[in-house]
């Protein structure tokens, strides 16, 4: 591929956290890729991998008690557990059961489902996760559009995990020198990721959220999370459902 014109490259940013999200958001014409490696994104894209239909994400736990009330199968998780009276929280292994092929499902999550909402005005809203890392790159380059990796955090702040993930994203971009306008922002998720890629177990040990949800004995949760390109899914809202084409 010959290098395009400076003015016609693709910018890619990370955005580090939902808060910064409208200081990031000035272009609608690009494709948002919402991230919530522990454990959201990640369960989202294994439901799809075993057959769900759609998945709605809704922000709160009143929208999601709503839909339970018109009979739907919700999912709805608050700082790492199920919340009492849904059926499942956000463990990906929650949604390898046999009786949601075909479903819809309902989600609310501590952070990747706000996520998700925040960014759907955007003209491609998609989701990533380890598990669908080359997947999520080949999409990108197919749309050539600028980029925008949105990381869901943990209540608002930074997380080492999602942005790792979005450096494994700009990793895979630039390959393609379509993709050469980087942000700072991007520059520094990929050197992130460069130090960590060759054990991301090992340099997360000691992370915030990954202690969080130790202490609640979802030590499995995290291996299948950290999992890269078990998936050839990219799940994108359309509306107000994700679904894969």
């Amino acid at each position: 591929m010959e290098n395009p014109d400076a003015a016609h490259l693709r910018k890619v940013e990370v955005c580090l956290s939902p808060a910064l999200f409208p200081v990031y958001y000035s272009n609608k014409n690009c494709v948002v890729v919402v991230i919530d490696v522990f454990r959201a994104t990640s369960a989202i894209v294994t439901a799809f991998d075993n057959g769900i239909k759609e998945i709605i994400p809704v922000s709160s736990i009143e929208e999601a008690k709503e839909y339970k009330e018109k009979g739907y199968f919700v999912g709805a998780e608050r700082k790492g557990e199920i919340i009492e009276g849904f059926d499942f929280g956000n463990s990906p292994f929650s949604y390898m059961q046999d009786q949601l092929k075909g479903q819809t499902v309902v989600l609310t999550t501590t952070n990747g489902t706000k996520a998700l909402n925040r960014a759907k005005a955007a003209d491609r809203v998609i989701v990533g996760s380890f598990l669908n890392l080359t997947a999520v790159i080949n999409y990108l380059r197919e749309q050539k559009k600028d980029v925008l990796l949105l990381c869901a955090g943990w209540r608002d702040r930074f997380n080492m995990e999602d942005t790792l993930f979005a450096g494994a994203v700009v990793e895979g971009l630039i390959e393609d020198p379509l993709f050469g306008n980087l942000a700072d922002s991007a520059t520094a998720s990929m050197h992130l990721y460069q130090v960590a890629k060759d054990d991301l177990n090992e340099y997360l040990k000691n992370t915030s959220h990954r202690r969080r949800l130790a202490r609640l004995n979802l030590e499995k949760d995290i291996a299948y999370c950290l999992q890269r390109d078990i998936s050839s899914n990219v799940p994108e809202l359309v509306g107000n459902a994700l679904t894969v084409k």
